[in-house]
């Protein structure tokens, strides 16, 4: 697969970053200000990867904000004089020092081995010349517990600017994945985070604003160059260290490791240099990184330490879809640790092969897609795999030392419900660590509490009185659904604090006739499943 060699990562010179900040954010140049000038259609379309309507959109207009969203993000040619208008203080001179722009009749492209000195002037361009965009520079927003959030992020351009597959060293920008992972991240305040294969950096930026002291790591020296420039243009102070998986951070630990690791199942033989990208391929065979890295990461958590990452794994047989991930976790709950793994979605082979050669900028109508689709499935075929999971894993080390192993627990959750998924995630991690104190005597001693989104929901057929099937529905959190007999839907139902669990699961019998010993061995176990779930809290 032929690709241009890489630009270097954008310089980190803090005049011109400075002056960066000052002009994007006089030119509004946010992403509520790109929805507004895009409209609805085109916003859609970009997402999509579709530029025509946001070109169109912006083909006659002047606002610095728009001009920059072409010059950026659209890959395209802009004269300097209209650069030098949305960037002011910067100008295009500065905007070049930085690495950020060059001139649009360049037919190669910075050998990134040899970059020009940054103390070194740039020649002034003519005021005609058009310049084009050698990074991505996109705004970003999002809100936390500590308020709004307006950053500009840079990254490589993406195959929507370029017209070309991406090249092996590609340094993302903010994608699916990325606001995946920040969804499900805590945001308790804490001491030291670490984010591993931070790419360009977003995960440790939004780190930044919870913690003390956050390391980034990345095996790419690229990616770091990002990471940097994009903690020096949004006023962050990073800890960037190079180097693969916990290598750089050996005898350290975290009270928060989060991790978007290159995850991805990619062919090891015949097509390895028409299929490998470092921000995504470890370069292990099958889903082995992930198992090494979760084997390794335990010794890394503080005591009350947790890890939030995204994952794949290969399933060979559908009924037993957890068995690599249990097999991985094994020694995490042997050392005390709890884990929750969470399967969000299930691909075939031939699915999940076309998703990332896709991904690669390679389409059906491309001569290479036989021999890459064929790559995958044969890969995927000698390890007799019949899907690939895509999930969360949770870990979290119990606060208090103890003797007891490790909780591990994993669950197929494909709904989003409303509310912080972060939060509800983190609520169950502890809920996992404080039922394992709590034997079915205390349980039925405590006044657990119905969470206030939980419904119940009665199937019946046209005119008659008695269900076919009730179910327990949850509208925060992971949208749960859990079908329930009239005994457990009448006890969850009474779960209002006033009285305890045993006494409720008493009066439920009493009026249904049902046995209490009995009740109690099939409620009992089913409340402990609703309080993991958010649904009952105690």
């Amino acid at each position: 697969m032929r690709t241009d060699p890489p630009t270097p990562a954008p310089r980190v010179l803090p005049a011109e970053i400075a002056a960066l900040r000052a002009d994007l954010s006089t030119a509004s140049y946010l992403t509520s200000t790109v929805e507004a000038l895009l409209g609805p259609v085109a916003t859609a379309a970009l997402r999509r990867e579709n530029p025509v309507p946001a070109l169109r959109r912006l083909e006659h207009r002047q606002e610095p904000a728009a001009v920059l969203l072409r010059l950026f993000t659209l890959g395209d040619d802009v004269p300097g004089e209209q650069v030098r208008e949305a960037l002011p203080t910067l100008g295009a001179e500065g905007a070049r020092r930085l690495g950020l722009v060059g001139p649009a009749d360049a037919e190669e492209t910075a050998d990134p081995a040899d970059p020009a000195d940054p103390s070194d002037p740039a020649e002034p361009a003519a005021p005609e010349e058009p310049l084009r965009a050698l990074v991505d520079l996109a705004p970003y927003s999002a809100s936390d517990d500590a308020g709004q959030i307006d950053w500009w992020i840079a990254s490589d351009l993406s195959e929507l600017a370029t017209g070309r597959p991406l090249g092996p060293e590609h340094v993302l920008g903010v994608g699916g994945a990325s606001l995946t992972l920040a969804r499900i991240t805590p945001r308790e305040k804490v001491g030291r985070v670490l984010d591993l294969g931070c790419g360009g950096g977003i995960q440790a930026l939004h780190a930044s604003r919870h913690a003390e002291h956050v390391v980034a790591t990345d095996l790419s020296a690229r990616a770091l160059g990002f990471a940097a420039f994009n903690a020096a243009l949004n006023g962050a102070d990073l800890d960037l260290r190079q180097g693969s998986l916990l290598d750089p951070v050996d005898g350290e630990t975290f009270d928060l490791i989060v991790s978007n690791p290159p995850f991805v199942i990619t062919p090891r033989a015949a097509a390895r240099e028409e299929t490998s990208w470092t921000y995504r391929d470890g370069g292990r065979a099958g889903d082995t990184l992930l198992a090494e890295l979760l084997r390794a990461l335990p010794a890394h958590l503080a005591p009350g330490g947790s890890a939030a990452l995204l994952g794949n794994w290969e399933i060979s047989d559908p009924d037993r879809w957890d068995a690599h991930p249990r097999v991985w976790l094994g020694t995490t709950t042997a050392d005390g640790v709890d884990a929750w793994v969470l399967e969000r979605e299930q691909e075939d082979p031939a699915q999940y092969a076309e998703t990332w050669v896709r991904d690669g900028g390679v389409t059906s109508r491309d001569p290479r897609w036989p021999a890459l689709i064929g790559a995958w499935l044969t890969d995927l075929e000698f390890r007799e795999v019949a899907a690939i999971g895509f999930g969360y894993l949770l870990l979290r080390r119990p606060e208090h030392p103890t003797s007891r192993p490790g909780v591990l627990r994993t669950q197929q959750a494909p709904g989003t419900g409303s509310g912080t998924l972060a939060v509800h995630l983190a609520a169950g991690l502890h809920a996992l660590d404080a039922l394992e104190s709590v034997d079915d005597d205390a349980l039925a001693a405590s006044r657990p509490l119905r969470a206030e989104d939980v419904v119940e929901r009665r199937h019946l057929m046209p005119g008659q009185w008695d269900p076919m099937l009730i179910e327990l529905v949850q509208g925060a959190g992971l949208a749960r659904v859990v079908r329930a007999g009239q005994l457990l839907a009448a006890t969850v139902g009474a779960l209002d604090g006033t009285l305890t669990l045993g006494q409720v699961l008493g009066a439920v019998c009493a009026l249904t006739d049902a046995d209490e010993d009995e009740a109690r061995a099939r409620v009992l176990p089913a409340v402990r499943e609703l309080i993991l779930d958010g649904m009952v809290t105690l």
